[in-house]
């Protein structure tokens, strides 16, 4: 039985992902920033979600995902079949390591990833989910040396991550001479302390802002910020 979420604009078909959709994806879905970029890689799609919604917001683009898991890889496939771009939406079921040896020339605009935030934490029990979910530090250092490699003079790596996670790819960055852009600071209500933050990272080292990023005004309620973000996306709104 096909375990279906419903956007305004696309269908997502969850079955046998280690990872499903979650409030972290759709926000780097709708708020990775990039003026007009025609070129767009989604590292870890697993749904592919974030890709599709990407294709939404950037009707040039031509966007393509990399997904390790060959179960979740063959789901994205046909999420993006079953979608009004699926022209423009690819999926490689590889690691992005193997991607970028057979693609070492293929240069992105705009290079995002929901990455696995257990950070050096409990592994899981369950193969998948571990994949989807747990990560080391090493994993980091080979993501930000992709982004080096791959995007274009102009381009940016933006990543949804814990908010101490955020700090190590910032220092990582650069390393190989990428610094921040923006930072979102997510937090679930207003008195909270910010538990997630979408980073971007490129070759410029002036301009960085920051901004605060509320989920919910009351129990239940979602907050105007998150309203206008996902008024495109989600039936609810």
């Amino acid at each position: 039985m096909k375990d279906l979420f419903h956007f305004k604009q696309f269908s997502v078909d969850q079955s046998g992902c280690g990872m499903k959709i979650n409030t972290d994806g759709v926000l780097l879905g709708a708020m990775a920033e990039f003026a007009q970029p025609t070129s767009i890689l989604d590292i870890g799609t697993g749904t592919g979600v974030i890709a599709l919604m990407l294709a939404q917001r950037f009707a040039n683009a031509e966007v393509e995902a990399v997904e390790i898991d060959e179960q979740a890889s063959e789901t994205a496939r046909l999420n993006f079949l079953n979608s009004k771009y699926s022209y423009r939406l690819t999926v490689h079921n590889t690691s992005f390591q193997i991607f970028s040896a057979l693609y070492a020339e293929k240069k992105y605009d705009l290079i995002v990833s929901n990455p696995p935030f257990f950070l050096n934490s409990l592994v899981n029990p369950d193969k998948q989910k571990q994949q989807a979910r747990h990560t080391n530090h090493t994993f980091f250092e080979e993501l930000v040396l992709f982004a080096a490699q791959h995007l274009t003079a102009g381009g940016s790596l933006c990543l949804v991550l814990p908010v101490a996670t955020a700090q190590t790819v910032t220092q990582l960055g650069a390393l190989h001479k990428l610094y921040p852009e923006s930072q979102l600071y997510i937090k679930s209500f207003h008195d909270d302390e910010p538990h997630r933050s979408i980073i971007s990272l490129g070759y410029k080292k002036e301009g960085f802002t920051k901004r605060g990023f509320v989920i919910y005004r009351a129990q239940k309620e979602y907050s105007d910020q998150y309203r206008e973000a996902l008024k495109d996306f989600l039936t609810i709104f």
